[in-house]
């Protein structure tokens, strides 16, 4: 068959297929258009159906738009793509599922039996508090953009006005923007969840909520509209205006480095459990450890591959990049591990594939198979060092390795994100509007554009500092404001019968 047929089949191909996948879409606009004013000039009914109905080119654009994620025409702007919709609705579900069960299960196995309540609960109690927060103001102060600033939104979406199952097109041009804002929400959830590992077993359930609501204003939502909003500063890819080209695919910086940061800093401020170095702090289950680690691992993808907001190529060479460098870091960690120790840990395999995991978070959509081997071979070594080695020498207690993992992992992942990103793996960071424009791409003498990686790298070192100073600086503020409102430890007497009990008047196991 000659290049010339096979190109005029695959054209009749692709309008068949055009005809059957969007021929309702006037009447998926019915409803706005009862609301609609009447034209000043009346038209025949047939007239009026025939200029409402798209053509074969207007189809075929669509299902080109559809297939390549790019926003539709003016004929679907408002029409949500099912299959784009229905994936991302399984990954939201997926990110919730890394909080609850997943980190709860993670951190509650490795607490003392007495205190593994007290971790569900904060989980639980950070869940709601961030939806209530979400909800009333923090989607628009992140995904908004009427401020027109790079620091923080808009107004426009308090209590989620407008949030409904058009597209918001700034961000993806198929899914509902309404499952777009939920799919966020799981995001804001378990980074201020992470740091509850850092302070586990000694830090007072009041004082977790109270620093939790000052922190998700005064950090998280600044920071996620720097790296994620269409006038974000940080925002590389998709901000021409952008005056610092970094790159953060699903929240090195915005997830892993705040909430890192600030659990070291926090932990430090708390000071160390009573007894800690003295009395035997092991983990009181690590199959629940165990488990707690596999459903992480598994709604990773949500959080890594949903990132590409569609069920495209970048989505399904973020899940191979994930699932590589997560299986890599936990072995790695392991063999270190029974080379260092004599004896490779179920902690270690766990710790080793919940660092792959993080390091390779802002890269799983920028980089290829190979770099995310380099990656899953570093995260298993750094991290371990931080958490084998310094943490002891440095005497800091941090219960459950927040920063050796998240801080350390995220920072190190920041860092090779710009060293090993390339528009191999994702040809959006060479767009002409946006990293043509901002310097993340730089043109060439025939128009095409390359990826400057010089540019990148300086952007993401960039990045981590205005990370680790907004991080560092607003946990010290806001511990002080909580310790002076409602104290941050509890008694010595209830930390000694366990936060179970002391503070929900529940025991995890009967004794």
């Amino acid at each position: 068959m000659s290049l010339k047929t096979r190109l005029a089949s695959s054209a009749s191909a692709l309008a068949a297929l055009a005809m059957m996948v969007l021929p309702l879409a006037p009447s998926a606009r019915a409803q706005e258009e009862i609301a609609s004013p009447p034209a000043v000039e009346e038209t025949t009914p047939a007239a009026a159906e025939e200029a409402a109905t798209p053509t074969v080119e207007e189809r075929l654009a669509d299902v080109e738009a559809y297939f390549n994620n790019v926003a539709p025409s003016a004929t679907l702007k408002d029409i949500a793509g099912p299959g784009h919709n229905g994936f991302m609705m399984i990954c939201a579900a997926l990110v919730l599922f890394m909080t609850l069960p997943g980190l709860a299960l993670f951190y509650g196995g490795l607490v003392r039996s007495k205190n593994v309540l007290s971790i569900c609960a904060q989980c639980l109690g950070i869940a709601g508090l961030v939806t209530i927060m979400w909800w009333a103001f923090g989607y628009s102060l992140v995904f908004g953009t009427n401020f027109n600033s790079p620091y923080l939104g808009g107004s426009e979406y308090f209590f989620l006005k407008g949030v409904g199952s058009a597209p918001n097109t700034t961000y993806a041009g198929w899914p509902s923007q309404s499952v777009f804002a939920m799919y966020q929400l799981m995001f804001a959830i378990i980074t201020p969840a992470l740091i509850i590992g850092a302070v586990a077993e000694r830090m007072k359930f009041k004082a977790i909520m109270l620093f939790v609501t000052i922190w998700m204003v005064v950090v998280y939502f600044p920071m996620a509209h720097m790296v994620w909003g269409g006038t974000g500063l940080m925002n590389g890819v998709w901000n021409g205006d952008a005056k610092v080209t970094a790159i953060d695919f699903a929240g090195g910086t915005v997830v892993h480095m705040t909430s890192g940061w600030s659990a070291l800093i926090l932990c430090i401020l708390l000071g160390k459990r009573n007894g800690y170095g003295k009395e035997k702090m092991a983990p009181h289950s690590m199959v629940l450890c165990m488990v707690g680690t596999g459903m992480l691992w598994v709604g990773w993808y949500g959080f890594n591959a949903g990132s590409a907001l569609a069920a495209d190529g970048v989505a399904a060479n973020a899940f191979m990049t994930t699932t590589l460098a997560a299986a890599t870091a936990g072995f790695v960690w392991a063999l270190i591990e029974g080379l260092h120790r004599g004896k490779p840990s179920i902690l270690g395999f766990c710790s080793g594939i919940v660092g792959g995991l993080v390091v390779i978070t802002p890269a799983c959509g920028f980089v290829t198979a190979n770099g995310a081997m380099v990656i899953g071979l570093l995260a298993g070594v750094v991290p371990y060092i931080f958490v084998a080695i310094l943490k002891s020498k440095l005497g800091y207690d941090d219960a459950l390795d927040t920063f050796g993992v998240h801080a350390v992992g995220g920072t190190l992942g920041a860092i090779l994100t710009g060293f090993l990103a390339t528009s191999d793996a994702n040809a959006n960071l060479l767009l002409a509007d946006y990293a043509g424009k901002n310097g993340l791409a730089k043109a060439g003498a025939d128009g095409t554009f390359t990826l400057d990686q010089g540019a990148l790298i300086t952007g993401q070192f960039t990045a981590i500092g205005i990370t680790l100073a907004i991080s560092i600086i607003a946990t010290i503020v806001i511990a002080m404001i909580v310790k002076a409102v409602v104290g941050l430890r509890p008694t010595p007497e209830d930390e000694a019968i366990g936060l179970d009990l002391a503070e929900h008047g529940e025991a995890g196991y009967e004794h």
